[in-house]
């Protein structure tokens, strides 16, 4: 793997910031350390998002790569309210490019995880909101939309040990039926599958980039269909 020229690799400062901030989960120090949050964490992933956002579009060609916080970067601080864990700042760090009409929530997409000492790379839709959750329904029992997902999914679990992911329900929700074969997909209210890799050696590596975009083009089976099945919803 080659590197990219306009993105080299992560800096090691990404790793030591991510965790320095589990250690140190307070806004007193987040604030005595913005800077480095700054220059090790959104720069270099505002660099990433441009540079994977060019190389999705060959295989995703309307995704959309906002380096933008509250785009296509997650922004550090926690949502508090409806949460038991008061912690203000998330420990990982979150970057989504999405392909689609809807809101970029509710549109499959690709996403990179990064918490030491871990990576996930994964792609698709992590939960379905109530018009998309029929639509996934229906879409098991239409004759060309169900075995089209099947086929999707085998391709992405040729490729590589990819975990697909969703599974929600103990039973099968009343009311929906699907062939036998794709009749345990009505227990899922998302689909998403990905890979976890260890970070040290491969997020400041040269191929970084060309690495996170092999894995994403081996998931883009299962995004391709989901952004379908988006499309029919969104008209």
């Amino acid at each position: 793997m080659t590197a990219d020229p306009g993105f080299p690799g992560f800096p090691p400062g990404t790793a030591r910031f991510l965790a320095d901030l589990a250690k140190n989960n307070d806004r007193e120090w987040f604030a005595a350390n913005k800077a480095r949050y700054q220059e090790d964490v959104v720069a270099p992933a505002r660099a990433f998002i441009a540079a994977v956002g060019s190389r999705l579009r060959a295989f995703a060609p309307h995704v959309v790569a906002d380096p933008r916080i509250n785009g296509s970067l997650f922004r550090q601080n926690r949502d508090t309210r409806f949460s038991h864990d008061k912690t203000p700042f998330k420990t990982h760090l979150g970057m989504w490019l999405w392909e689609g009409e809807l809101e970029r929530m509710e549109c499959s997409g690709f996403y990179l995880h990064v918490e030491p000492p871990n990576i996930m790379v994964a792609a698709g839709l992590y939960l379905f909101p109530k018009p998309l959750l029929h639509a996934w329904r229906e879409s098991l029992a239409n004759p060309r939309h169900g075995p089209a997902l099947a086929r999707a999914v085998d391709e992405v679990r040729a490729a590589g040990p990819y975990n697909v992911m969703g599974e929600h329900y103990k039973r099968i929700p009343p009311g929906y039926a699907a062939p036998p074969e794709l009749a345990d997909w009505l227990r899922y209210n998302g689909l998403y599958a990905g890979i976890e890799l260890p970070m040290k050696g491969t997020l400041e590596s040269a191929g970084f980039l060309d690495l996170a975009v092999e894995h994403f083009r081996n998931l883009a089976p299962l995004h391709r269909w989901l952004v379908d099945m988006t499309r029919r919803v969104g008209g």
